[in-house]
């Protein structure tokens, strides 16, 4: 059995998160739009009626474009045998960040969003400089 790094660990973690924000989603087009017309061919650009529903799929979206800089880095940090404790608390903070951004952002609470995403976006620049060999 092989240990996986909590870097990974969190970076996996963020990555199964990410992949089911959509299921809410999904769930709200069933109810709106009736299970034909939702399941027979995507309109992604068709709002969704509920304003929590079309919240949390700008979030999805907001944490798709936000794994698709934290994975390399973490990959990078892990591959070049750079973790450390700095490292793995970002990876812990970074999951928890996307988390509360998903849900802030779903409930519409303005500047907690921002703090939220601030801070993962700070947990990325741990990484990045990490990698550099700035820090």
């Amino acid at each position: 059995m092989s240990t996986v790094s909590t870097e990974l660990l969190f970076t996996a973690l963020t990555a199964l998160f990410t992949g089911i924000l959509w299921v809410p989603i999904i769930l709200n087009r069933l109810i709106e739009m009736g299970p034909w017309k939702a399941l027979k061919n995507p309109e992604p650009d068709v709002r969704p009626v509920s304003n929590w529903a079309y919240r949390l799929s700008q979030a999805h979206r907001n944490a798709i474009e936000n794994l698709a800089v934290f994975a390399p880095l973490a990959l990078s940090v892990h591959i070049l045998g750079l973790g450390n404790a700095l490292t793995t608390a970002a990876a812990m903070i970074f999951l928890f960040a996307r988390i509360a951004h998903a849900v802030i952002y779903t409930f519409g609470i303005p500047l907690f969003r921002t703090i939220a995403f601030a801070i993962g976006f700070a947990c990325q620049m741990i990484f990045g400089l990490r990698v550099l060999g700035l820090i």
